[in-house]
């Protein structure tokens, strides 16, 4: 009984948090866009889930995460209907399975950390690395594979003119820019505080 109950409550805040996901894209709340990379803040639901209920709900959190993504290159994002003209497949590999890696490994660095830290007064340097790491690791992954992906087509190699980038790391570095930090630091600020709240809320319960 006590089983079907805690999976009865993951299945709603599973529910909850792609819901989440969801009406941020929707309302645009999730995604501010630029004329290069666009600023988002859709992994927080993702980075949420991947503290609380463990790293596989961040894997599918993260699943829900980038088929939003991959849907925005239909027309919705400019950055993304280029890559979809170019190649589809290696736009879906540039904006699902990286989120889906990124969710799964949040949920894995706090399990590490909170093991480490739990009951002592560092405990919340557990959420902060772990939402900090899944912010990163969202720009990382994406990055990592976009360049794998397309650096060497035309329209890369336009944006990588434009910046006047002299190999693959500056371009990632200049293509990122403040936009990779403030993501980084929003992600990492409400990430760590809300999931902290949330998580004790819960456990109290």
């Amino acid at each position: 009984m006590k089983n079907s109950k805690s999976r009865t409550l993951y299945m709603v805040q599973m529910a909850v948090l792609l819901a989440v996901l969801l009406l941020m894209e929707l309302t645009g709340l999730g995604m501010f866009k630029t004329a290069g990379l666009e600023l988002t803040i859709m992994q927080v639901p993702v980075i949420l889930g991947a503290i609380v209920l463990g790293p596989l709900a961040g894997a599918i959190l993260g699943l829900g995460f980038g088929l939003l993504a991959f849907w925005e290159c239909f027309g919705k994002s400019i950055f993304g209907a280029a890559l979809l003209q170019i190649n589809p497949f290696y736009t879906f590999l540039v904006c699902v399975p990286t989120r889906m890696l990124m969710g799964y490994l949040c949920g894995l660095v706090f399990k590490a950390m909170d093991k480490k830290l739990a009951g002592t007064k560092t405990n919340f340097a557990s959420y902060l690395v772990a939402a900090l790491s899944g912010a990163l690791l969202n720009t990382i992954l994406f990055m990592g594979i976009l360049v794998a992906c397309f650096y060497r087509t035309a329209y890369i190699q336009g944006f990588v003119s434009q910046l006047g980038a002299s190999n693959v790391l500056v371009f990632v570095l200049l293509f990122v820019g403040v936009q990779g930090l403030v993501e980084a630091l929003l992600c990492a600020t409400i990430g760590s505080s809300t999931s902290k709240a949330l998580r004790y809320a819960l456990h109290k319960k």
